[in-house]
């Protein structure tokens, strides 16, 4: 008798009854290098993984081979530090590459959903002291509340007519706004912005001004490179220094704020699906930054479980030269009186 084909899944039909099946993989019957050379994670991250998403992952389905949280979680895993559809990853855990592609969608959105909760600033008074005296501790310079700037990573061509996603180097891409701490926890990330916007304008119109502007932070500020203007909240570099004061502040203010160039460098290595060497992201600009920001949550709660090693320098192909953006320099006097009055007050 003929068996209907829609009782019958994708991954039964290219694999056939021989091939592992789901129920198969237990993260318990394998190693911990295992898991990290083929998932990027150690098992008792991928466990705190599961628990937190699996609720959301295990979505009522008429399916009898539905996909386990625990499954969709190491197929999205897999993607996310390789860049990488490949058979032998979806044959590592027994499904079909289809099947990886709709368990990478799941999971980012789980993880989009929870950025509030892993990417933001501290609230209370003494996390933010601590914040400022990390800050302080790395090279003297006062007040920093977190270090900001733009990196782009690349993406497929959304159509032949959208040229707002091409880069000044030709190559489409979203510009990503980012914000960490003094050990590179991530803040603030805005992954959303067109590659032909430059930083200051992404700046500009990003909800982090808004929010720096109008309710936080008074005691304190942003420092930024010289792409973006000074502003009363966002300290950046001197153009020209002149003095032993200036060239002190300059000095102090390109250490503290090598850590966010760090941080860009460590999320590139350890998530290969953003650093070109796969590749574009082969998805529109709205799902594109979804995989940026749910990387960017990752990337969070694995320095909370104590995953922290900074990386060496990866190959990211969409890395910016400083020299390609374009000196910037404010009008605005209230802040360069701030400027000068930290210049006096501490590096003089």
């Amino acid at each position: 008798m003929a068996v209907p084909i829609a009782v019958l899944d994708c991954d039964l039909l290219l694999y056939g009854r021989g091939h592992r099946t789901l129920d198969r993989f237990k993260l318990e019957d394998v190693t911990d290098e295992y898991l990290v050379s083929t998932y990027g994670f150690p098992r008792q991250f991928i466990y705190y993984l599961v628990d937190l998403l699996g609720a959301t992952l295990s979505r009522p389905t008429q399916r009898s081979r539905a996909i386990s949280p625990e499954t969709q979680i190491l197929a999205a895993l897999g993607f996310y530090t390789s860049g990488s559809f490949q058979t032998r990853m979806g044959d590592a855990i027994g499904i079909s590459q289809a099947s990886m592609s709709r368990c990478v969608a799941n999971v980012t959105e789980a993880l989009v959903e929870r950025a509030p909760q892993f990417i933001h600033f501290p609230e209370d008074e003494a996390t933010v002291q601590t914040l400022k005296d990390d800050f302080y501790g790395l090279a003297g310079m006062p007040g920093v509340l977190g270090v900001v700037d733009c990196t782009h990573v690349a993406i497929k061509a959304p159509n032949a007519e959208d040229l707002s996603y091409v880069n000044r180097k030709g190559l489409h891409s979203l510009n990503c706004l980012m914000v960490c701490d003094s050990r590179g926890v991530l803040l603030s990330a805005e992954t959303h912005w067109p590659g032909s916007l430059p930083d200051c304008t992404v700046l500009e119109q990003a909800a982090l001004t808004s929010q720096f502007e109008t309710e936080l932070h008074k005691g304190g500020w942003l420092l930024g490179d010289s792409s973006f203007l000074l502003r009363t909240w966002l300290m950046t570099p001197l153009h020209i220094p002149e003095t032993p004061a200036e060239y002190r502040y300059n000095m102090a203010h390109s250490a503290t704020h090598n850590i966010i160039e760090r941080t860009f460098r460590t999320i590139r290595s350890r998530f290969r699906c953003l650093d070109g060497s796969k590749g574009t992201l082969q998805y529109s600009p709205e799902k594109s930054s979804h995989i940026i920001l749910a990387c960017c949550v990752l990337h969070n709660i694995s320095l909370e479980h104590g995953l922290d090693v900074w990386s060496s320098p990866a190959a990211g192909h969409m890395e910016q030269p400083e020299e390609e953006y374009e000196q910037m320099e404010s009008g605005d006097s209230e802040a360069c009186r701030v400027r000068q009055e930290l210049l006096l007050t501490h590096f003089s």
